[in-house]
């Protein structure tokens, strides 16, 4: 009876293990969810749902993109953590919720590494000073001089703790006094800026671009490695600050545990994405630069992404909350 007993579960256990490839070579057979940690209308909806509309071309299922925002992309991405591990949730992830929180607040609901597998990334982004187009500041040397010359007299918004870190290194590097504000959202920061009430902001790309392109703000400086080919004649911050580079990036991950075979097809999915043409240039005129990469690669990036930001978020003199 025992060795009987052994060759059942020994046969239930072969028949699993087969079953499981043909299972993940069919899906999806159902709707898959895409969480948003931010809020609808934004850089990180937008791109989920131009990518959610490609997948379910291509799947002839649905993708369903939802927002949940809060606490700094917490609120949406602890809902992903607590999702079933079935490879029909997803989160949008972002340099915010995987490799800056950690550093940023003093305790997380959950661990960006271990809590989830990092699927593939639909591409990277930099931040834009931004100044109204009334500001007397044509460039970034202006603004600077003129901070030196009347401390505590500028002023700088922000609308989550990843996106203060531009802003306090530059109040770092170029020794200034100048004061930052919180704001709930970037919305109400381009409303300040026009009316004057703050000075400057660093916005990333994405809602930059049309704001910039429509003459609501005007830029004078890219966080980037490089010009933005959309603005190729505003100067980088690494021109005045050597080595001043702060990079952001849009990618999906999924809870720990997704099967393997269900994580490398969406990851190819992304892949492909980001090389369709259509796609390519949805996603470049929302001021993404779209990249592919691997699995492997992109756990690598990710993990090394936490590393910089540590050190950004040192420099910057940023105290966790």
């Amino acid at each position: 009876m025992k060795k009987h007993e052994k060759l059942l579960a020994w046969l239930a256990i072969c028949g699993a293990w087969l079953a499981a490839p043909s299972n993940a070579a069919e899906w999806p057979e159902r709707t898959v969810t895409i969480i948003v940690p931010s809020a609808a209308g934004g850089a990180a909806d937008l791109t989920a749902r131009t990518f959610a509309q490609y997948l379910g071309g291509k799947t002839g299922q649905s993708v369903v993109v939802e927002d949940r925002p809060g606490a700094g992309g917490i609120v949406g991405t602890n809902s992903v953590k607590s999702a079933p591990a079935d490879g029909y949730t997803f989160l949008l992830s972002t340099n915010s919720t995987q490799a800056a929180n950690p550093y940023l607040y003093k305790s997380l609901p959950y661990d960006p590494l271990k809590d989830f597998r990092q699927v593939g990334m639909l591409g990277t982004f930099g931040s834009v000073a931004v100044v109204s187009p009334a500001s007397p500041f044509q460039s970034m040397p202006q603004l600077v001089a003129y901070a030196k010359q009347h401390p505590g007299k500028v002023f700088y918004g922000y609308y989550s703790s990843s996106s203060q870190v531009p802003s306090a290194l530059l109040k770092a590097r170029a020794a200034l006094q100048i004061d930052g504000a919180a704001y709930k959202n970037v919305t109400q920061i381009i409303t300040d800026l026009r009316g004057g009430q703050i000075d400057f902001a660093f916005v990333d790309y994405l809602t930059a671009m049309g704001q910039i392109d429509g003459k609501g703000l005007r830029p004078i400086a890219v966080t980037g490695e490089a010009a933005n080919p959309a603005w190729p004649d505003v100067p980088t911050m690494s021109s005045y600050y050597p080595g001043f580079v702060v990079l952001g990036w849009l990618g999906l991950s999924a809870p720990a545990g997704t099967p393997e075979p269900i994580v490398q097809a969406m990851n190819r999915y992304l892949g492909q994405a980001v090389e369709d043409p259509d796609v390519n240039g949805k996603l470049s005129r929302l001021g993404l630069q779209p990249r592919r990469m691997d699995v492997a690669h992109f756990e690598t990036f990710v993990r090394d992404d936490a590393g910089r930001w540590k050190q950004w978020i040192a420099t910057a003199g940023i105290a966790p909350q």
